[in-house]
Protein backbone atom coordinates (compact mmCIF):
# COMPACT_ATOMS: atom_id res chain seq x y z
CA UNK A 1 0.00 0.00 0.00
CA UNK A 2 1.52 3.21 -0.75
CA UNK A 3 1.08 6.12 1.77
CA UNK A 4 -1.00 9.65 0.68
CA UNK A 5 0.97 12.76 0.16
CA UNK A 6 -0.36 15.70 -0.93
CA UNK A 7 1.08 17.68 -3.54
CA UNK A 8 1.37 20.99 -1.74
CA UNK A 9 3.80 22.51 -4.36
CA UNK A 10 1.66 21.97 -7.21
CA UNK A 11 -1.32 23.52 -4.64
CA UNK A 12 0.60 26.52 -3.96
CA UNK A 13 1.75 27.27 -7.72
CA UNK A 14 -1.61 26.64 -8.64
CA UNK A 15 -3.32 29.32 -5.52
CA UNK A 16 -0.27 31.67 -5.72
CA UNK A 17 -0.03 32.17 -9.90
CA UNK A 18 -3.16 30.94 -11.16
CA UNK A 19 -6.22 31.72 -8.61
CA UNK A 20 -4.39 35.03 -7.43
CA UNK A 21 -4.03 34.19 -3.36
CA UNK A 22 -2.32 37.40 -3.04
CA UNK A 23 -4.88 39.62 -4.38
CA UNK A 24 -7.60 37.42 -2.55
CA UNK A 25 -6.24 37.81 0.48
CA UNK A 26 -6.41 41.98 -0.08
CA UNK A 27 -9.92 41.19 -0.56
CA UNK A 28 -12.32 43.02 2.15
CA UNK A 29 -12.49 41.09 4.86
CA UNK A 30 -9.53 38.45 4.32
CA UNK A 31 -7.06 41.12 5.96
CA UNK A 32 -5.85 38.49 8.15
CA UNK A 33 -5.32 35.92 5.30
CA UNK A 34 -1.63 35.89 4.11
CA UNK A 35 0.01 33.41 1.28
CA UNK A 36 2.42 33.11 4.59
CA UNK A 37 -0.41 31.80 6.69
CA UNK A 38 -2.16 29.79 3.99
CA UNK A 39 1.33 28.01 3.30
CA UNK A 40 1.20 27.19 6.99
CA UNK A 41 -2.21 25.39 7.07
CA UNK A 42 -1.05 23.78 4.11
CA UNK A 43 1.64 21.70 5.64
CA UNK A 44 -0.17 21.20 8.99
CA UNK A 45 -3.43 19.70 6.64
CA UNK A 46 -0.93 17.52 4.90
CA UNK A 47 0.24 16.35 8.18
CA UNK A 48 -3.01 15.16 9.20
CA UNK A 49 -4.19 13.90 5.85
CA UNK A 50 -1.15 11.57 5.67
CA UNK A 51 -1.17 10.93 9.33
CA UNK A 52 -4.39 10.99 10.62
CA UNK A 53 -7.05 9.66 7.97
CA UNK A 54 -5.20 7.98 4.81
CA UNK A 55 -4.60 5.12 7.46
CA UNK A 56 -8.14 4.31 8.80
CA UNK A 57 -9.07 4.63 5.04
CA UNK A 58 -8.70 0.93 3.56
CA UNK A 59 -10.12 0.30 6.67
CA UNK A 60 -12.69 1.90 6.53
CA UNK A 61 -13.60 0.27 2.95
CA UNK A 62 -12.86 -2.94 4.50
CA UNK A 63 -15.03 -2.30 7.40
CA UNK A 64 -17.96 -0.22 6.49
CA UNK A 65 -20.12 1.49 8.74
CA UNK A 66 -23.12 -0.66 10.85
CA UNK A 67 -26.64 -0.04 11.50
CA UNK A 68 -28.48 -1.94 14.29
CA UNK A 69 -31.67 -1.13 15.48
CA UNK A 70 -31.48 2.59 14.14
CA UNK A 71 -28.07 3.11 15.60
CA UNK A 72 -24.66 3.25 13.16
CA UNK A 73 -21.52 2.74 14.58
CA UNK A 74 -19.03 4.04 12.14
CA UNK A 75 -15.62 2.61 10.79
CA UNK A 76 -12.89 1.42 12.89
CA UNK A 77 -10.90 4.90 13.99
CA UNK A 78 -13.35 7.01 12.35
CA UNK A 79 -14.49 8.55 15.45
CA UNK A 80 -11.50 9.28 16.94
CA UNK A 81 -10.05 11.02 13.57
CA UNK A 82 -13.05 13.38 13.88
CA UNK A 83 -12.36 14.02 17.68
CA UNK A 84 -8.68 15.01 16.66
CA UNK A 85 -10.27 17.10 13.51
CA UNK A 86 -12.45 18.92 15.17
CA UNK A 87 -9.91 19.44 18.29
CA UNK A 88 -7.63 21.02 15.49
CA UNK A 89 -10.47 23.66 14.06
CA UNK A 90 -10.83 22.07 10.56
CA UNK A 91 -14.17 22.52 10.47
CA UNK A 92 -14.04 25.86 11.19
CA UNK A 93 -11.71 27.20 8.28
CA UNK A 94 -14.52 28.66 5.65
CA UNK A 95 -17.12 29.35 8.21
CA UNK A 96 -17.73 33.20 8.89
CA UNK A 97 -15.92 34.45 12.49
CA UNK A 98 -19.34 35.72 13.01
CA UNK A 99 -20.52 31.90 14.42
CA UNK A 100 -17.08 31.07 15.30
CA UNK A 101 -14.91 30.21 11.96
CA UNK A 102 -11.86 31.07 10.92
CA UNK A 103 -13.18 32.97 8.08
CA UNK A 104 -10.57 32.27 5.36
CA UNK A 105 -11.15 32.72 1.72
CA UNK A 106 -13.25 29.65 -0.46
CA UNK A 107 -9.72 29.06 -2.11
CA UNK A 108 -7.73 28.11 0.59
CA UNK A 109 -10.44 25.26 2.25
CA UNK A 110 -10.66 23.84 -1.06
CA UNK A 111 -7.02 22.97 -1.54
CA UNK A 112 -7.30 21.90 1.95
CA UNK A 113 -10.55 20.29 1.55
CA UNK A 114 -8.60 17.86 -1.49
CA UNK A 115 -6.42 16.42 0.96
CA UNK A 116 -9.56 15.17 2.97
CA UNK A 117 -10.81 13.81 0.17
CA UNK A 118 -7.61 12.42 -1.30
CA UNK A 119 -6.65 10.66 1.68
CA UNK A 120 -10.03 9.57 2.44
CA UNK A 121 -13.62 10.24 1.00
CA UNK A 122 -15.66 8.73 2.93
CA UNK A 123 -14.86 10.53 5.91
CA UNK A 124 -14.69 13.83 3.74
CA UNK A 125 -18.27 13.44 3.10
CA UNK A 126 -19.27 14.49 6.88
CA UNK A 127 -17.23 17.77 7.24
CA UNK A 128 -18.50 18.48 3.34
CA UNK A 129 -22.49 18.00 4.47
CA UNK A 130 -22.20 20.04 7.42
CA UNK A 131 -20.34 22.64 5.62
CA UNK A 132 -23.24 22.82 2.50
CA UNK A 133 -26.03 22.93 5.77
CA UNK A 134 -24.05 25.75 7.58
CA UNK A 135 -23.93 27.68 4.17
CA UNK A 136 -27.80 27.19 3.56
CA UNK A 137 -28.56 27.69 7.63
CA UNK A 138 -25.97 31.30 7.45
CA UNK A 139 -28.14 32.56 4.08
CA UNK A 140 -31.00 31.86 4.61
CA UNK A 141 -32.51 30.79 8.47
CA UNK A 142 -33.97 32.99 11.13
CA UNK A 143 -31.85 35.04 13.97
CA UNK A 144 -32.97 32.49 16.21
CA UNK A 145 -32.02 29.53 14.05
CA UNK A 146 -28.58 30.34 12.99
CA UNK A 147 -27.28 31.53 16.99
CA UNK A 148 -28.86 27.99 18.25
CA UNK A 149 -27.50 25.71 15.83
CA UNK A 150 -24.51 27.31 13.55
CA UNK A 151 -21.51 27.75 16.74
CA UNK A 152 -21.82 23.87 17.09
CA UNK A 153 -21.71 22.77 13.83
CA UNK A 154 -19.10 25.36 13.46
CA UNK A 155 -17.17 24.09 15.45
CA UNK A 156 -17.77 20.58 14.50
CA UNK A 157 -19.87 19.46 17.46
CA UNK A 158 -22.84 18.88 15.31
CA UNK A 159 -23.00 18.00 12.14
CA UNK A 160 -25.54 18.36 8.72
CA UNK A 161 -27.09 16.60 6.55
CA UNK A 162 -28.91 17.49 3.00
CA UNK A 163 -32.53 15.38 2.54
CA UNK A 164 -33.76 15.37 -1.02
CA UNK A 165 -34.24 12.34 -2.14
CA UNK A 166 -37.22 9.95 -1.80
CA UNK A 167 -38.05 6.44 -2.87
CA UNK A 168 -40.39 8.28 -5.72
CA UNK A 169 -38.28 11.34 -5.86
CA UNK A 170 -34.88 11.44 -7.28
CA UNK A 171 -33.73 13.57 -9.89
CA UNK A 172 -37.29 15.06 -10.31
CA UNK A 173 -37.78 17.13 -6.69
CA UNK A 174 -41.75 18.04 -8.00
CA UNK A 175 -42.59 14.42 -6.97
CA UNK A 176 -41.44 15.05 -3.21
CA UNK A 177 -44.01 13.27 -0.73
CA UNK A 178 -42.46 14.56 2.87
CA UNK A 179 -44.98 16.38 4.71
CA UNK A 180 -44.84 19.63 7.10
CA UNK A 181 -47.91 20.49 9.17
CA UNK A 182 -47.56 23.77 11.19
CA UNK A 183 -48.35 22.91 15.11
CA UNK A 184 -48.93 26.48 16.14
CA UNK A 185 -46.26 27.54 17.92
CA UNK A 186 -43.99 27.95 15.48
CA UNK A 187 -42.78 24.63 14.88
CA UNK A 188 -43.83 22.13 12.15
CA UNK A 189 -44.61 18.04 12.57
CA UNK A 190 -42.10 16.10 9.59
CA UNK A 191 -43.01 12.96 8.01
CA UNK A 192 -42.00 10.70 5.22
CA UNK A 193 -38.99 9.03 4.27
CA UNK A 194 -35.89 10.27 2.43
CA UNK A 195 -33.17 8.31 1.08
CA UNK A 196 -29.47 7.93 0.03
CA UNK A 197 -28.72 10.23 3.07
CA UNK A 198 -25.13 10.55 3.43
CA UNK A 199 -23.83 10.64 7.30
CA UNK A 200 -27.62 10.50 7.90
CA UNK A 201 -26.94 9.14 11.09
CA UNK A 202 -23.69 8.31 12.94
CA UNK A 203 -21.69 8.22 16.37
CA UNK A 204 -19.37 10.57 15.96
CA UNK A 205 -20.80 13.86 17.00
CA UNK A 206 -23.41 14.63 19.23
CA UNK A 207 -26.32 16.25 17.08
CA UNK A 208 -27.20 15.93 13.51
CA UNK A 209 -29.09 19.01 11.91
CA UNK A 210 -31.51 17.51 8.97
CA UNK A 211 -32.47 19.77 6.27
CA UNK A 212 -35.49 18.07 4.58
CA UNK A 213 -37.25 19.24 1.78
CA UNK A 214 -41.02 18.63 2.50
CA UNK A 215 -44.62 20.33 1.01
CA UNK A 216 -46.92 22.50 3.66
CA UNK A 217 -50.61 21.08 3.29
CA UNK A 218 -51.40 24.11 0.91
CA UNK A 219 -48.48 23.87 -1.15
CA UNK A 220 -48.74 24.34 -4.85
CA UNK A 221 -48.06 21.01 -6.64
CA UNK A 222 -44.33 20.75 -8.33
CA UNK A 223 -41.08 22.40 -7.32
CA UNK A 224 -42.84 25.76 -6.43
CA UNK A 225 -44.94 24.39 -3.26
CA UNK A 226 -41.61 23.22 -1.75
CA UNK A 227 -40.29 23.98 1.35
CA UNK A 228 -37.13 23.86 3.28
CA UNK A 229 -37.11 22.77 7.30
CA UNK A 230 -34.27 22.22 10.41
CA UNK A 231 -35.32 19.21 12.13
CA UNK A 232 -31.90 17.87 14.59
CA UNK A 233 -31.87 14.21 15.70
CA UNK A 234 -31.50 15.81 19.53
CA UNK A 235 -34.20 18.68 19.81
CA UNK A 236 -32.16 21.55 21.70
CA UNK A 237 -33.11 23.72 24.74
CA UNK A 238 -32.77 27.45 24.96
CA UNK A 239 -29.14 27.46 26.89
CA UNK A 240 -27.94 25.12 23.87
CA UNK A 241 -27.98 21.91 25.57
CA UNK A 242 -29.31 18.98 24.12
CA UNK A 243 -32.61 17.67 24.71
CA UNK A 244 -35.20 15.06 24.11
CA UNK A 245 -34.58 12.93 20.58
CA UNK A 246 -36.74 13.47 18.20
CA UNK A 247 -39.15 11.49 15.89
CA UNK A 248 -36.60 10.37 13.65
CA UNK A 249 -35.05 6.99 13.18
CA UNK A 250 -32.49 5.59 10.34
CA UNK A 251 -34.09 2.73 9.33
CA UNK A 252 -31.36 1.06 7.10
CA UNK A 253 -27.96 2.30 5.64
CA UNK A 254 -26.89 1.11 2.25
CA UNK A 255 -25.02 -1.79 1.00
CA UNK A 256 -22.95 0.16 -1.61
CA UNK A 257 -20.11 -0.18 -4.31
CA UNK A 258 -17.78 2.07 -2.56
CA UNK A 259 -17.30 4.81 0.26
CA UNK A 260 -18.23 2.43 2.50
CA UNK A 261 -16.97 4.22 5.15
CA UNK A 262 -19.71 6.81 4.89
CA UNK A 263 -23.11 5.71 6.22
CA UNK A 264 -25.37 6.30 3.60
CA UNK A 265 -29.02 6.38 5.36
CA UNK A 266 -32.82 6.03 4.95
CA UNK A 267 -34.10 8.29 7.27
CA UNK A 268 -37.88 8.00 8.44
CA UNK A 269 -39.38 10.85 9.72
CA UNK A 270 -42.39 11.08 12.21
CA UNK A 271 -43.15 7.83 12.47
CA UNK A 272 -45.38 8.50 15.85
CA UNK A 273 -46.15 12.13 16.60
CA UNK A 274 -44.27 14.25 13.71
CA UNK A 275 -40.31 15.01 13.77
CA UNK A 276 -40.33 18.88 15.12
CA UNK A 277 -38.67 21.04 12.90
CA UNK A 278 -38.76 24.58 11.72
CA UNK A 279 -38.93 26.54 8.60
CA UNK A 280 -35.99 28.44 6.61
CA UNK A 281 -36.88 31.30 5.28
CA UNK A 282 -40.44 31.25 4.19
CA UNK A 283 -43.09 29.35 2.81
CA UNK A 284 -43.12 27.30 -0.76
CA UNK A 285 -39.00 28.72 -1.24
CA UNK A 286 -37.27 26.03 0.24
CA UNK A 287 -35.68 24.38 -2.89
CA UNK A 288 -34.26 27.97 -4.02
CA UNK A 289 -32.52 27.81 -0.46
CA UNK A 290 -31.68 24.30 -1.37
CA UNK A 291 -29.73 25.02 -4.15
CA UNK A 292 -27.50 27.41 -1.88
CA UNK A 293 -26.56 24.29 -0.54
CA UNK A 294 -26.35 21.72 -3.69
CA UNK A 295 -24.20 24.15 -5.13
CA UNK A 296 -21.79 23.91 -2.65
CA UNK A 297 -22.03 20.42 -2.17
CA UNK A 298 -21.73 20.56 -6.57
CA UNK A 299 -18.40 22.28 -5.77
CA UNK A 300 -17.03 19.48 -3.39
CA UNK A 301 -17.90 17.27 -5.29
CA UNK A 302 -15.76 18.14 -8.08
CA UNK A 303 -13.12 18.67 -5.93
CA UNK A 304 -13.75 14.54 -5.13
CA UNK A 305 -12.86 14.12 -8.61
CA UNK A 306 -9.79 15.30 -8.62
CA UNK A 307 -9.03 14.13 -4.96
CA UNK A 308 -9.28 10.49 -6.07
CA UNK A 309 -7.80 10.81 -9.16
CA UNK A 310 -4.51 12.56 -6.96
CA UNK A 311 -4.60 9.16 -4.60
CA UNK A 312 -5.00 6.99 -7.26
CA UNK A 313 -2.52 7.93 -9.67
CA UNK A 314 0.03 8.24 -6.38
CA UNK A 315 -1.06 4.34 -5.41
CA UNK A 316 -0.19 3.51 -9.43
CA UNK A 317 3.17 5.47 -9.64
CA UNK A 318 4.69 3.57 -6.67
CA UNK A 319 3.76 0.68 -8.02
CA UNK A 320 5.30 1.32 -11.03
CA UNK A 321 8.45 2.47 -9.96
CA UNK A 322 8.78 -0.91 -7.27
CA UNK A 323 6.92 -3.49 -9.83
CA UNK A 324 9.90 -5.28 -11.96
CA UNK A 325 8.43 -6.84 -15.18
CA UNK A 326 9.49 -7.99 -18.73
CA UNK A 327 12.29 -5.99 -20.83
CA UNK A 328 11.70 -2.20 -21.89
CA UNK A 329 12.30 -1.22 -25.22
CA UNK A 330 15.73 0.18 -25.99
CA UNK A 331 17.35 -2.29 -22.84
CA UNK A 332 19.80 -4.91 -23.40
CA UNK A 333 18.17 -8.36 -23.73
CA UNK A 334 16.64 -9.62 -20.60
CA UNK A 335 17.69 -6.51 -18.46
CA UNK A 336 14.81 -6.06 -15.89
CA UNK A 337 13.84 -2.87 -14.80
CA UNK A 338 10.05 -1.46 -13.09
CA UNK A 339 6.99 -1.36 -15.25
CA UNK A 340 7.53 2.86 -15.05
CA UNK A 341 10.36 1.89 -17.78
CA UNK A 342 7.75 0.81 -19.96
CA UNK A 343 6.14 3.64 -22.54
CA UNK A 344 2.95 2.76 -22.40
CA UNK A 345 2.66 3.01 -18.56
CA UNK A 346 4.40 6.13 -18.97
CA UNK A 347 2.00 7.31 -20.86
CA UNK A 348 -0.86 6.08 -18.37
CA UNK A 349 0.83 7.94 -15.88
CA UNK A 350 1.29 10.98 -17.72
CA UNK A 351 -1.94 10.99 -18.92
CA UNK A 352 -3.03 10.62 -15.09
CA UNK A 353 -0.91 13.22 -14.06
CA UNK A 354 -1.39 15.90 -16.78
CA UNK A 355 -5.21 15.51 -16.02
CA UNK A 356 -5.24 15.61 -12.35
CA UNK A 357 -3.23 18.96 -12.54
CA UNK A 358 -6.14 20.37 -14.88
CA UNK A 359 -8.71 19.05 -12.97
CA UNK A 360 -7.06 20.71 -9.69
CA UNK A 361 -6.81 23.96 -11.75
CA UNK A 362 -9.68 24.59 -12.63
CA UNK A 363 -11.36 24.15 -9.46
CA UNK A 364 -9.10 26.13 -7.71
CA UNK A 365 -9.59 29.13 -10.55
CA UNK A 366 -13.54 28.80 -9.38
CA UNK A 367 -12.79 28.79 -6.17
CA UNK A 368 -10.56 32.00 -6.48
CA UNK A 369 -14.00 33.49 -8.83
CA UNK A 370 -16.26 33.01 -5.65
CA UNK A 371 -14.21 34.43 -3.42
CA UNK A 372 -13.91 37.72 -5.46
CA UNK A 373 -17.45 37.52 -6.80
CA UNK A 374 -18.30 37.63 -2.55
CA UNK A 375 -16.12 40.28 -1.72
CA UNK A 376 -14.87 42.41 -4.43
CA UNK A 377 -15.39 46.05 -3.64
CA UNK A 378 -16.68 47.16 -7.19
CA UNK A 379 -20.29 45.44 -7.73
CA UNK A 380 -19.73 45.10 -11.33
CA UNK A 381 -16.69 43.22 -10.95
CA UNK A 382 -18.86 40.93 -8.03
CA UNK A 383 -21.27 40.45 -11.04
CA UNK A 384 -18.90 39.55 -13.58
CA UNK A 385 -16.93 37.23 -10.88
CA UNK A 386 -20.22 35.30 -9.90
CA UNK A 387 -21.48 34.54 -14.00
CA UNK A 388 -17.98 32.82 -14.23
CA UNK A 389 -18.76 30.96 -11.23
CA UNK A 390 -22.01 29.92 -12.80
CA UNK A 391 -20.96 29.25 -15.84
CA UNK A 392 -18.11 26.43 -14.40
CA UNK A 393 -19.56 25.28 -11.59
CA UNK A 394 -21.20 22.30 -13.75
CA UNK A 395 -17.99 21.86 -15.58
CA UNK A 396 -16.35 21.75 -12.45
CA UNK A 397 -18.87 18.91 -11.00
CA UNK A 398 -19.32 17.07 -13.87
CA UNK A 399 -16.24 17.24 -15.94
CA UNK A 400 -14.10 17.19 -12.97
CA UNK A 401 -16.03 13.62 -11.62
CA UNK A 402 -15.86 12.14 -15.01
CA UNK A 403 -12.42 12.23 -15.31
CA UNK A 404 -12.11 10.74 -12.27
CA UNK A 405 -14.19 7.96 -12.91
CA UNK A 406 -11.47 7.22 -16.31
CA UNK A 407 -8.34 7.97 -14.08
CA UNK A 408 -9.22 5.95 -11.80
CA UNK A 409 -9.37 2.99 -13.96
CA UNK A 410 -6.64 3.95 -15.46
CA UNK A 411 -4.56 3.34 -12.10
CA UNK A 412 -6.44 -0.12 -11.78
CA UNK A 413 -4.79 -0.74 -15.36
CA UNK A 414 -0.97 0.51 -14.49
CA UNK A 415 -0.93 -2.25 -11.89
CA UNK A 416 -2.03 -5.15 -14.60
CA UNK A 417 -3.91 -8.36 -12.85
CA UNK A 418 -3.70 -6.82 -9.33
CA UNK A 419 -5.35 -4.61 -9.57
CA UNK A 420 -8.35 -6.00 -10.36
CA UNK A 421 -7.99 -7.83 -6.29
CA UNK A 422 -8.66 -6.05 -3.66
CA UNK A 423 -6.07 -6.40 -1.75
CA UNK A 424 -3.57 -4.46 -3.85
CA UNK A 425 -6.06 -0.72 -2.98
CA UNK A 426 -6.54 0.01 -6.64
CA UNK A 427 -9.86 -0.61 -7.11
CA UNK A 428 -11.22 1.13 -3.88
CA UNK A 429 -10.88 4.37 -5.70
CA UNK A 430 -12.16 3.25 -8.95
CA UNK A 431 -15.56 2.07 -6.66
CA UNK A 432 -15.02 5.31 -4.75
CA UNK A 433 -14.85 7.57 -7.61
CA UNK A 434 -18.36 5.94 -9.53
CA UNK A 435 -20.55 7.90 -7.16
CA UNK A 436 -19.41 11.10 -7.66
CA UNK A 437 -20.78 11.21 -11.24
CA UNK A 438 -24.29 10.66 -10.07
CA UNK A 439 -24.97 12.05 -7.06
CA UNK A 440 -25.38 15.90 -6.18
CA UNK A 441 -26.84 15.85 -9.23
CA UNK A 442 -26.02 13.79 -11.96
CA UNK A 443 -23.61 14.50 -15.08
CA UNK A 444 -26.59 15.04 -17.58
CA UNK A 445 -28.36 17.38 -15.06
CA UNK A 446 -25.32 19.72 -14.98
CA UNK A 447 -24.98 19.61 -18.36
CA UNK A 448 -28.28 20.28 -19.06
CA UNK A 449 -27.99 23.34 -16.67
CA UNK A 450 -24.77 24.47 -18.71
CA UNK A 451 -26.61 24.62 -21.96
CA UNK A 452 -29.96 26.07 -20.27
CA UNK A 453 -29.86 28.39 -17.27
CA UNK A 454 -26.38 28.92 -17.94
CA UNK A 455 -25.85 29.54 -21.90
CA UNK A 456 -29.40 29.86 -23.88
CA UNK A 457 -31.28 31.35 -20.52
CA UNK A 458 -28.79 33.44 -19.39
CA UNK A 459 -30.13 36.97 -18.85
CA UNK A 460 -27.83 37.89 -21.78
CA UNK A 461 -27.78 34.78 -23.94
CA UNK A 462 -23.90 33.69 -24.28
CA UNK A 463 -22.28 36.80 -22.74
CA UNK A 464 -20.54 34.54 -19.90
CA UNK A 465 -19.29 32.05 -22.25
CA UNK A 466 -18.23 34.73 -24.65
CA UNK A 467 -16.10 36.31 -21.97
CA UNK A 468 -14.86 33.52 -21.36
CA UNK A 469 -13.79 33.00 -24.50
CA UNK A 470 -12.10 36.18 -25.11
CA UNK A 471 -10.01 35.80 -21.67
CA UNK A 472 -8.62 32.42 -23.62
CA UNK A 473 -7.90 34.24 -26.81
CA UNK A 474 -6.28 36.78 -24.91
CA UNK A 475 -3.69 33.48 -23.85
CA UNK A 476 -3.35 32.63 -26.48
CA UNK A 477 -1.72 36.27 -27.75
CA UNK A 478 0.33 36.12 -24.93
CA UNK A 479 2.33 32.91 -26.68
CA UNK A 480 4.18 34.90 -29.02
CA UNK A 481 6.87 35.66 -26.82
CA UNK A 482 6.97 31.75 -26.07
CA UNK A 483 7.91 30.01 -30.04
CA UNK A 484 9.33 27.05 -27.51
CA UNK A 485 5.30 26.37 -26.66
CA UNK A 486 3.66 26.87 -29.97
CA UNK A 487 2.13 23.40 -29.84
CA UNK A 488 0.16 23.82 -26.51
CA UNK A 489 -1.28 27.82 -28.21
CA UNK A 490 -1.80 25.73 -31.87
CA UNK A 491 -3.97 22.98 -29.58
CA UNK A 492 -5.13 25.86 -27.60
CA UNK A 493 -6.61 28.04 -30.17
CA UNK A 494 -7.97 25.19 -32.16
CA UNK A 495 -9.70 24.17 -29.11
CA UNK A 496 -10.87 27.39 -28.41
CA UNK A 497 -12.55 27.79 -31.88
CA UNK A 498 -14.09 24.15 -31.08
CA UNK A 499 -15.94 25.36 -28.54
CA UNK A 500 -16.84 28.73 -30.29
CA UNK A 501 -18.84 26.88 -32.83
CA UNK A 502 -20.39 24.23 -30.38
CA UNK A 503 -21.63 27.04 -28.21
CA UNK A 504 -23.07 29.02 -30.92
CA UNK A 505 -25.07 25.86 -32.54
CA UNK A 506 -26.49 25.62 -29.18
CA UNK A 507 -27.50 29.52 -28.68
CA UNK A 508 -28.93 29.16 -32.70
CA UNK A 509 -31.03 25.92 -31.49
CA UNK A 510 -31.74 25.56 -28.08
CA UNK A 511 -35.66 27.27 -28.48
CA UNK A 512 -36.24 25.44 -31.69
CA UNK A 513 -35.10 22.28 -30.78
CA UNK A 514 -34.25 21.49 -26.60
CA UNK A 515 -33.82 17.75 -27.76
CA UNK A 516 -31.55 17.97 -29.90
CA UNK A 517 -29.46 20.24 -27.68
CA UNK A 518 -29.79 17.95 -24.81
CA UNK A 519 -28.81 15.13 -26.90
CA UNK A 520 -25.38 16.93 -26.95
CA UNK A 521 -25.60 18.69 -23.51
CA UNK A 522 -22.88 15.70 -21.93
CA UNK A 523 -20.15 16.61 -24.98
CA UNK A 524 -20.66 20.45 -24.42
CA UNK A 525 -19.80 19.83 -20.53
CA UNK A 526 -17.44 17.76 -21.50
CA UNK A 527 -16.44 20.59 -24.13
CA UNK A 528 -16.27 23.12 -21.54
CA UNK A 529 -14.33 21.49 -19.13
CA UNK A 530 -11.32 20.24 -21.16
CA UNK A 531 -10.77 23.85 -23.00
CA UNK A 532 -11.17 25.80 -19.82
CA UNK A 533 -8.71 23.12 -18.32
CA UNK A 534 -6.51 23.43 -20.89
CA UNK A 535 -6.60 27.45 -21.26
CA UNK A 536 -5.56 27.23 -17.04
CA UNK A 537 -2.76 24.25 -18.26
CA UNK A 538 -1.49 26.59 -21.07
CA UNK A 539 -1.67 29.90 -18.00
CA UNK A 540 0.47 27.62 -15.90
CA UNK A 541 2.95 26.51 -18.37
CA UNK A 542 3.52 30.54 -19.14
CA UNK A 543 4.02 31.27 -15.87
CA UNK A 544 6.46 28.47 -15.32
CA UNK A 545 8.53 29.56 -18.54
CA UNK A 546 8.65 32.57 -17.16
CA UNK A 547 10.32 31.47 -13.88
CA UNK A 548 12.43 29.49 -15.93
CA UNK A 549 13.62 32.51 -17.95
CA UNK A 550 14.33 34.40 -15.26
CA UNK A 551 16.69 31.64 -14.46
CA UNK A 552 15.43 29.32 -12.03
CA UNK A 553 16.64 26.08 -11.87
CA UNK A 554 13.45 24.65 -9.81
CA UNK A 555 12.32 21.33 -11.83
CA UNK A 556 8.73 22.10 -10.98
CA UNK A 557 8.92 24.75 -13.89
CA UNK A 558 9.64 21.79 -16.19
CA UNK A 559 7.64 19.44 -15.07
CA UNK A 560 4.39 21.57 -15.13
CA UNK A 561 5.59 22.44 -18.96
CA UNK A 562 5.62 18.88 -19.98
CA UNK A 563 1.96 18.43 -18.26
CA UNK A 564 1.24 21.22 -19.89
CA UNK A 565 2.10 20.06 -22.94
CA UNK A 566 0.83 16.53 -22.71
CA UNK A 567 -2.41 18.23 -21.92
CA UNK A 568 -2.86 20.15 -24.89
CA UNK A 569 -1.07 17.41 -27.34
CA UNK A 570 -3.41 14.41 -26.08
CA UNK A 571 -6.38 16.25 -24.81
CA UNK A 572 -7.18 19.08 -26.30
CA UNK A 573 -7.71 17.32 -29.32
CA UNK A 574 -10.71 15.85 -27.97
CA UNK A 575 -12.07 18.94 -28.55
CA UNK A 576 -13.11 19.19 -32.28
CA UNK A 577 -14.81 15.54 -31.73
CA UNK A 578 -16.98 16.63 -28.40
CA UNK A 579 -17.81 19.76 -30.79
CA UNK A 580 -18.63 17.24 -33.68
CA UNK A 581 -21.65 15.09 -31.26
CA UNK A 582 -23.03 18.70 -30.26
CA UNK A 583 -23.09 20.03 -33.75
CA UNK A 584 -24.24 17.14 -35.49
CA UNK A 585 -24.84 14.32 -33.25
CA UNK A 586 -28.49 14.79 -32.77
CA UNK A 587 -30.06 13.09 -35.32
CA UNK A 588 -28.09 9.47 -34.91
CA UNK A 589 -29.03 9.92 -31.12
CA UNK A 590 -32.47 9.66 -30.68
CA UNK A 591 -32.99 8.29 -34.43
CA UNK A 592 -33.39 4.61 -33.18
CA UNK A 593 -37.08 3.48 -32.39
CA UNK A 594 -37.77 3.38 -29.06
CA UNK A 595 -38.87 -0.15 -30.03
CA UNK A 596 -35.64 -1.12 -31.45
CA UNK A 597 -33.78 -0.29 -28.39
Amino acid sequence: MSTYVAPVRDMQFILNEVAGLAEICALPGNEECSVELVESILDEASKFATGVLDPINAAGDCQGAVCQQGNVTTSPGFKDAYRMFVDTGWTALPCSTEFGGQGLPTVVSTAVNEMWKSANMAFALCPMLTGGAIEAIAHHASDDLKQKYLPKMVDGRWTGTMNLTEPSAGSDLAAIRTRAVSAGDGTYRVSGTKIFITWGEHDVAENIVHLVLARLPDAPPGVKGISLFLVPKFLVNDDGSLGARNDLVCASIEHKMGIHGSPTAVMAFGEKDGAIGWLIGEENKGLGYMFTMMNHARVNVGLEGVGIAERSYQHALAYARERVQGTPLGCAPGEQKPILHHPDVRRMLMDMKSRTEAMRTLAYYVAGEMDRAHAASDPAARVRHQSRVDLLTPAVKGWSTEQGVELTSTGVQVHGGVGFIEETGACQYYRDSRITTIYEGTTAIQANDLIGRKLAREKVPGAAMKSLLADMEATVGEFGDHPDLQAIADRLRDAIRALAEAAAWVLANYDANQRAAAAGAVPFLKLTGIVTGGWLMARSALLAAGHLAQGSKDDFYVAKIATATYFATHQLPFARAYAAEVIGGSESTLGLAESLF
